[in-house]
Formats: structure tokens, C-alpha cells, sequence
């Protein structure tokens, strides 16, 4: 074979063997560089699932859930969908949507409500403080109304205490002496709660929570002046109410302490759960205190009058609903 093909020959290999090496340190520079590109990408994903996660209802088991319950309530059909394994957090998450839902139809906040607030009911529902709901304008009715005894999908009655906001003061309130000198007004009041949910789910506290700790109707009785004395103070402490049928049959009766041993001290709460929340206390609020006696299932064709004794020194006071 010539000597100059002999070159060229080793002239190509040379050639090809430069190339061969070449290619290798780009294959092993595109190894060395691929990881860190796949941490870059998988710190960003990090970062995107941590801020989705701030969002409260995407870690619910089921996003569709406030779809689901305010359909129910609308259509005042037992709820199926289950509440019950959300963290109170994820709960009044839910609730804040599942009232503005609501309000297109049921009207402005015209307040709020305190539910479970004595130990026994706490216990019951597995939680170690009260719930917070909204009360909204439609809700609330004057005593002497007639309502539908199917006004829910699981309709009950209960002794009920609203304080009405007098001054917003009541946000820096620290004590029942304050919370009082920031009120002008006790009205008694039924509520008509609605549990929603279907008989055959277990209800715990932030199941409760998640429908607005069952708020749907309540009676409203008239206004009674309050002023902030000693008087006042022990009086709202002391009230008795005894729910009695039309021909005076005992179906119910409680007390004021139930309602964390003194109803000043469930208005402080409220104020303290609404200020954790990023919201204030406004003249004219009304404040629902809770549950002053068990809960009664409605009965159609009966009407029903609470009775409260010690609330007016100067009058007897009494409420009625009669349900058709």
C-alpha cells in the first residue's frame, strides 16, 4: 500500500479518535449536568406544592364538597358528602364558602353564632372549644312565625340567647364588665337548626363547622335595653327558659350557664375567634350565644313558646313558632 494513503489512513483515525473523544466528554458533560437540572426542576415543583398547599381546601379529601352541601341545603336534602375528616382549619375554610353560596339568596352577614358551648356538647362532638358560624339577613324571623316543618333536611329546635353590638369597643374588650358596657340590647330567641347531613353520618365538631354549625332559621323576639351594671351582669347569668307546647306540656328547659358558664364570656370568645380570623365586631351584630337546652325534633301542626324567666324584671318574656 503507498506511502501517502498509509497517511491519509492515520491522518482519518487520528481524525475519528479526536471526534470519539470529543463525543465522550459532551456524553459525560450532559450526565454530570442532567441531575442538576432535575433538582432545579424538582425544587420547583417543591415550591409550587407548597403554595398550593397554603390553600386549605386543596388538602381536603374531596374539593367538591361545599358544592355538594350547599346543594343539600338549598335543596333541604340529607347531605351524603362527609365533613367529618377535615381539620377545623380546613373546616371554616369550607364554611366561609359554603356561606357566601348562601348569601346570594339568604342575604348580608347580619351576625354570628356560637354553637357547642358547654363541655357535654364539646365532648359530644369531639372538640375542646366552641364553633363559630355567620348568621346571615333571611335567616332571622319575627316571633309569631309559621314555618314549613320540613324547613331543612334534618330540622330541630333549641332555647337560644342574641346580644345585640352596641358599640365596637366590644373588640377590645377583655372581661365580661367591658363586654357588657359594649352592648344595648338582649333579645331572646329560638333557633330552628338545620344538621343537614344524612342520619347516617357520624357528625363531629368540624363537620358541624363545615355547614355553618347548622345555621338556617331562628325567632326573634323584641329587643330589651341592657346597661352595664352589676345587675345586668349577674342577670344574664341566672336566665331560665322552659319550652312548652300549645297546651303547656314541658318539651324543654335550660339555663344561661350552659352557655360557658356565663353568656358575657361566649361573647368574648366570638370576639376572639372573629379577630383570630382577621375580623372585627360592628354595631348593630347580633350575637347567637348557643344553645340553651337540648335539641327537639320538629313536629308538624304544633307550636312551640319559649319562656324565659329572670331575663325582664319588668315583663314576662315569650316567643313563639308554629310549625305547619
Amino acid at each position: 500500500m503507498p506511502n501517502g494513503l498509509n497517511h491519509e489512513n492515520s491522518s482519518s483515525n487520528t481524525m475519528q479518535h479526536i471526534k470519539s473523544i470529543s463525543l465522550a466528554i459532551l456524553l459525560l458533560a450532559s450526565v454530570l449536568y442532567l441531575p442538576s437540572c432535575n433538582l432545579t426542576g424538582a425544587k420547583k415543583n417543591s415550591n409550587s406544592t407548597s403554595s398550593s398547599s397554603t390553600k386549605v381546601l386543596d388538602q381536603t379529601p374531596d374539593a367538591r364538597l361545599v358544592e355538594e352541601l350547599t346543594t343539600s341545603y338549598l335543596n333541604k336534602t340529607p347531605a351524603r358528602a362527609v365533613a367529618t375528616k377535615l381539620t377545623l382549619e380546613q373546616a371554616q375554610a369550607l364554611q366561609d364558602q359554603f356561606v357566601q353560596q348562601l348569601s346570594s339568596s339568604l342575604g348580608n352577614v347580619v351576625g354570628y353564632k356560637a354553637g357547642l358551648t358547654n363541655p357535654a356538647a364539646q365532648q359530644r362532638f369531639k372538640v375542646s372549644e366552641p364553633l363559630r358560624g355567620v348568621l346571615l339577613e333571611k335567616m332571622l324571623l319575627k316571633s309569631g312565625a309559621v314555618v314549613p316543618a320540613n324547613f331543612g333536611a334534618r330540622p330541630v329546635y333549641e332555647g337560644d340567647l342574641i346580644v345585640r353590638v352596641g358599640s365596637e369597643e366590644i373588640n377590645s374588650a377583655t372581661t365580661p364588665k367591658e363586654a357588657l358596657a359594649a352592648l344595648d340590647a338582649v333579645i331572646p330567641f329560638m333557633e330552628l337548626p338545620d344538621l343537614v347531613y344524612d342520619p347516617k353520618v357520624s357528625l363531629n365538631g368540624t363537620a358541624l363547622a363545615a355547614i355553618n354549625v347548622g345555621a338556617r332559621l331562628g325567632v326573634l323576639g323584641t329587643p330589651i335595653p341592657l346597661s352595664a351594671t352589676p345587675d345586668w351582669e349577674e342577670r344574664l347569668k341566672n336566665i331560665k327558659i322552659v319550652m312548652v307546647d300549645k297546651a303547656g306540656n314541658q318539651l324543654a328547659v335550660g339555663k344561661s350557664s350552659a352557655l360557658l358558664g356565663n353568656p358575657l364570656q361566649v361573647v368574648l370568645w366570638l370576639k376572639d375567634s372573629l379577630k383570630a380570623s382577621g375580623k372585627v365586631l360592628k354595631k348593630g351584630d347580633l350575637l347567637s350565644l348557643g344553645s340553651m337546652t337540648p335539641l327537639v325534633p320538629v313536629k308538624s301542626g304544633t307550636t312551640i313558646r319559649a319562656q324565659y324567666i329572670g331575663l325582664d324584671p319588668k315583663d314576662k318574656v315569650e316567643i313563639s313558632v308554629s310549625f305547619e
